[in-house]
């Protein structure tokens, strides 16, 4: 006698996976095909695979012998950089720029297969993992030839990772945070109590612990705070918009290499980074006001938190390379895993700030370089689509959680399948 089985659901993974997996493989390989002539003009001439085979791969030799770079002005990044400009050295039979690549794409694979994964739960939705999959793209070629992909891909495990595993999100984030810091931020929006207890404490513990490890293993591990500090203002950034909008009043300021970016020097230009560095701390002090003062939770606040956090960070930097929108990408996108994010429209400027990036560079990079009205109407036009999204992210932060907004904003019932520390939760004082 045979036994009937029960028919397969004909659930979402059946569906969807199929075609994520076939738009990313497609996406990839247009990025690949971008990456291997992008000595072409409209490319960069070079300029964007440069960074790999010539810097990385300068800094690899470097730290494979037991020390970061000391007193090299180029290197501005914490400790955990240094494993992962290592790692494509132990794949063999590859030049290292082919490894890099292909470590880039599997942290890209490990981001997607993470948001498509959260998108099958139930009350979830599967447009985060789409965002990711074809708005990277965006950038052209210039996520494969930077390390950014990986560190997103730290920040993206710790925020889908919290509301059932608040260690090992916390753990993520502060890996994430020795690699280029701002992962840290996936943990602002932690419900209160013992979520946030348990993510806080093993980000220290994790954190602590991988500091020991790098400092026993590498000398001049904190070299790169003196670098960092030294940084001026970049093209790319506000301050730079404005100086190179300046320019055109008679500012006598030109823009040179240095640090690893093009920034301005001439009069002035240290009063625009001082402005920066302040701007940055009234963002941080608006989001840690929000974190006081939010007594509503739903099971999208530590995603949308993270982004408004990020977004504020990142539009008061005095960098913001074209690199800088794969974090908002991959935030932008785990916001999408849930139904009840706030940041839709924000997604949808960071999508357009994206779009314009890969027009200034690498396309009109000398544009921007010389400050023409073309350089400086692009500049205008993506610094003016991230501050409207981080205007908009921050205030529909806020509604959600502390205004009196927040219970018509906040969904009616927690997630099916949701931790409930995360599901629509009222905190005291």
């Amino acid at each position: 006698m045979s036994t009937l089985r029960n028919p397969r659901p004909p659930g979402r993974a059946r569906e969807v996976s199929p075609a994520l997996a076939a738009a990313w493989l497609a996406t990839r390989a247009l990025m690949l095909w971008l990456l291997a002539h992008d000595r072409l003009a409209p490319l960069g001439r070079g300029g964007v695979s440069r960074e790999v085979g010539h810097l990385y791969f300068h800094w690899y030799g470097v730290l494979s012998r037991g020390s970061f770079p000391v007193d090299d002005r180029l290197w501005q990044y914490p400790p955990g950089a240094g494993p992962v400009l290592l790692a494509p050295g132990l794949l063999p039979g590859l030049t290292y720029f082919t490894a890099f690549v292909a470590c880039t794409l599997a942290a890209d694979a490990v981001v997607t297969a993470a948001l498509a994964r959260a998108g099958l739960r139930p009350g979830r939705s599967p447009r985060g993992a789409w965002l990711w999959v074809l708005g990277l793209p965006l950038l052209l070629h210039i996520p494969l030839a930077r390390y950014d992909v990986q560190v997103t891909a730290f920040a993206v495990v710790s925020l889908l990772a919290l509301a059932r595993r608040p260690r090992v999100g916390g753990a993520f984030a502060a890996a994430g945070a020795l690699v280029k810091v701002w992962p840290a931020l996936a943990l602002i929006g932690t419900p209160r109590g013992r979520t946030t207890r348990q993510a806080w404490a093993s980000a220290a513990v994790t954190a602590a612990a991988l500091l020991a490890v790098l400092a026993a293993l590498f000398d001049g591990p904190f070299d790169f705070l003196r670098q960092q500090g030294s940084r001026g203002v970049q093209i790319e950034s506000f301050g730079g918009t404005v100086l190179g909008l300046a320019r055109h009043a008679g500012w006598p300021g030109t823009a040179r290499y240095q640090y690893g970016a093009m920034e301005f020097v001439g009069p002035y230009t240290g009063a625009v980074a001082a402005c920066s560095l302040a701007l940055t701390v009234a963002a941080f002090a608006l989001v840690l006001l929000w974190r006081v003062r939010a007594r509503r939770w739903t099971t999208a606040t530590p995603y949308d938190a993270a982004l408004t956090a990020v977004l504020l960070f990142t539009v008061t930097s005095r960098v913001i390379s074209p690199q800088y929108m794969v974090w908002l990408l991959g935030l932008c996108a785990v916001c999408l895993t849930s139904r009840h994010t706030t940041q839709r429209p924000v997604a949808a400027l960071v999508l357009a700030a994206t779009a314009v990036s890969a027009v200034a560079y690498p396309g009109l990079y000398g544009e921007v370089v010389r400050s023409t009205w073309t350089g400086c109407l692009l500049m205008l036009a993506r610094n003016g689509l991230l501050a409207t999204a981080a205007g908009m992210s921050f205030v529909r932060l806020w509604r959600s959680g502390v205004s009196a907004a927040a219970p018509r904003a906040a969904p009616a019932g927690p997630e099916r399948g949701a931790h409930p520390a995360h599901a629509g939760l009222r905190t005291r004082q």
